[in-house]
């Protein structure tokens, strides 16, 4: 990275002030009765969650993750784990988009662990990433499934601040997403963008797009009637590209494009026609969307 290359003022202005972050959030559900509880809730550093939600009655426990400083800058580390026990059923989610900012030294990292017993269902459904202009991030999502347990899951991720003409043309991005059932690999990927590198503007790589988006969805029998029904939900961008594959006990969901809100709202109605057939719940915006 060329350290005296100018850079906009909005990423210029996002150099940490302070000592890097180093926060973890650990969290467990159980199940009693007919109810999910929020049974472990321990904390360190900036990450915390408020109060167990049910919006939905007591057999979904809804979880938002907070984390104060609202940016991830050079050096810091969060990780966030979660356990659900045996039958348990837990939606988590932020309350507004995640930022890395530009950092001169370090990288900074987010480590997120989720275990899941059989017969247990989580969503992990944050809202949009942002990643600055000349920021360095690391993010590592590890997913352990049990017997029949299921998983949702989605990441939207905004390269630069292209409304504000910033672009991703410094810094990197190193990314890893693993999900295991009983030991056995159901997906792994890894991923490495680099700031200006040509494979963001290539068709074989970005596209030229500044958005891309990822639905990840676990669950056996799925079926090529489901399949169909995601492909048709439609795209709001003209320009934008998605695609869906099947593939044996997941379902990959992509998109492409330049807009967040538009890639969020493309990815809800995936996970409006998935949630009902894989948990048996008609899908619910969270609330804290709409704030």
């Amino acid at each position: 990275m060329t350290m005296n290359a100018p850079l906009p003022t909005c990423a210029a202005a996002a150099v940490p002030a302070s000592s890097p972050w180093e926060a973890r959030l650990e969290l467990g559900f159980s199940r009693r009765d007919a109810a999910t509880v929020l049974t472990r809730r321990e904390h360190s550093g900036p990450l915390r969650v408020q109060k167990a939600l049910y919006p939905e009655g007591p057999e979904t426990c809804h979880v938002i993750v907070l984390h104060p400083p609202s940016g991830i800058a050079g050096g810091d580390r969060l990780a966030i784990n979660a356990h659900l026990a045996s039958g348990s059923k837990a939606l988590l989610t932020t309350p507004g988009a995640g930022k890395w900012y530009r950092s001169i030294g370090d990288e900074a990292r987010q480590d997120i662990r989720f275990h899941l017993e059989a017969a247990s269902r989580l969503e992990w459904l944050p809202q949009e990433t942002i990643v600055f202009d000349a920021a360095r991030a690391g993010m590592d999502t590890h997913v352990a499934l049990q017997g029949d347990a299921r998983y949702l899951g989605w990441e939207v991720l905004c390269l630069g601040l292209r409304a504000s003409g910033e672009s991703f043309a410094q810094g990197s991005l190193h990314m890893q997403t693993r999900i295991n059932r009983d030991g056995i690999p159901l997906w792994l990927e890894r991923g490495r963008l680099s700031g200006g590198d040509p494979l963001l503007a290539s068709p074989v790589g970005l596209a030229g797009k500044s958005v891309c988006a990822t639905l990840l969805a676990a669950a056996p029998g799925m079926d090529a009637a489901l399949l169909a029904a995601c492909r048709d939900m439609p795209l709001e961008e003209s320009d934008a590209l998605s695609g869906i594959t099947l593939l044996p006990d997941l379902l990959v969901a992509r998109y492409l494009g330049h807009s967040s809100e538009a890639a969020r709202h493309w990815l809800t109605r995936v996970w409006g026609v998935l949630r009902p057939a894989l948990l048996g719940r008609e899908a619910q915006t969270p609330r804290i969307w709409n704030t």
